[in-house]
């Protein structure tokens, strides 16, 4: 197998820009044809939650502001020092025709052989601790990513007819890690496991505009985030 993946380090971003981006990603899967890998960061302390969550029920449960609700599934995720990723696949890839369990499990995997490769042991959990409903790092899933028995990783999804978008966090990180460490080695653990080449994605103006108009009309307005 050899395919060329695309890769994007946006940097730090505002909250309501970086659900924004991923949508945008999603959006624009089936014309891209090509899987994308994107590492950013956060310019503030903030907090996501899941599509389907209940504003009034999330937000009793931090005080972290601004809050806004992903495109994707799963619980509450805060975000101040961890390292997050995203990975949008176009529609008809053998990644976007997984059951949501086997690629949960699967880049759950990825991750666990990228630490090892840089030192550090990892292990997926091999069954589900629930402890705060609604709250993805209180307690433990299935295909968690664990280390020193702690969950570190967790990831929501959402398929589509546009195709596949997981985002994923890892907090806190292991702190004698480099995060340019982990992003080399989650990009030499694709090379070696699934024959990828990686190339650079390269944003145009008109992408940016979606950006901008999603952040704007979308995800920085109350009637989005407090739908539900």
């Amino acid at each position: 197998m050899s395919e060329t993946w695309l890769l994007l380090n946006s940097g730090t971003g505002a909250a309501d820009f970086n659900m924004a981006l991923d949508e945008a990603l999603l959006e624009s899967a089936a014309a891209r044809a090509q899987p994308v890998l994107r590492f950013y960061s956060w310019t503030e302390r903030a907090a996501t939650f899941g599509y389907s969550q209940r504003y009034r029920e999330i937000e009793r449960l931090t005080l972290l502001r601004p809050l806004i609700r992903r495109p994707t599934g799963g619980g509450l995720v805060p975000h101040d020092a961890d390292w997050t990723y995203s990975l949008v696949f176009p529609p008809g890839h053998w990644w976007h025709t997984l059951r949501a369990r086997g690629s949960y499990e699967r880049v759950h995997a990825w991750l666990r052989d990228a630490f090892a490769r840089i030192g550090v042991g990892t292990a997926l959990s091999p069954s589900c601790r629930r402890e705060t409903p609604g709250q993805c790092f209180v307690g433990v899933e299935r295909h968690d990513l664990l280390w020193q028995r702690r969950k570190i990783a967790g990831a929501a999804q959402r398929r589509n007819k546009l195709g596949l978008l997981i985002q994923g966090s890892i907090q806190p990180p292991p702190l004698s890690l480099a995060k340019a460490d982990w992003q080399r080695a989650m990009c030499d653990t694709a090379r070696e496991r699934w024959g990828v080449t990686w190339q650079q994605l390269d944003r145009d103006a008109s992408f940016d505009r979606k950006v901008a108009a999603l952040a704007t009309r979308k995800y920085s307005q109350c009637e989005y985030l407090q739908r539900r």
